[in-house]
């Protein structure tokens, strides 16, 4: 018993940090997610990769792709399949704010963080975001040298 509590984290926050590379956010939103029993358990226990994911409208719902969420170790055949579509839970206007911002060309809508909040239901941040440009990532890398810098001489 007390090495499955040992097992599960109390707050899961997996953040997807290469999206703040790559891209630049016009807008955040947390939206509930529609999911199996055995995900909601690999959640709790940190085995999410979002490096590649995506949202995408399909019939006016909108559904997150190329999320992997591990097989749960103790699940039995009901066992979930780990890169399926998952369904997006956001209210009406949010959804038609989304729709509208993601067909201007260049933008287009990314989960940035995946969270467990107070009641234990996971929540998963998504951004309307627009692609940098190359000369774009290398200003911010030198803006990270230079604050790396400032922090190391004491200022």
């Amino acid at each position: 018993m007390a090495k499955d509590k040992d097992r599960i984290k109390k707050h899961v926050n997996i953040v997807n940090r290469k999206a703040s590379f790559e891209y630049q956010f016009l807008d955040k939103y947390t939206s509930g997610v529609m999911l199996m029993g055995t995900e909601i358990k690999s959640i709790r226990e940190g085995k999410v990769n979002m490096q590649d994911g995506y949202c995408v409208f399909t019939r006016g719902e909108l559904w997150l792709h190329n999320v992997h969420i591990s097989t749960y170790t103790e699940g039995t055949h009901y066992n979930h399949e780990p890169m399926r579509a998952r369904k997006l839970l956001l209210n009406k206007s949010e959804l038609r704010k989304l729709e509208k911002g993601a067909e201007e060309q260049g933008v287009t809508i990314i989960p940035t963080r995946i969270f467990v909040n107070d009641r234990g239901f996971a929540k998963v941040e998504i951004a309307l975001a627009r692609g940098k440009k190359l000369y774009d990532k290398r200003q911010d890398i030198k803006e990270k040298d230079v604050k790396r810098e400032m922090q190391r001489s004491g200022y």
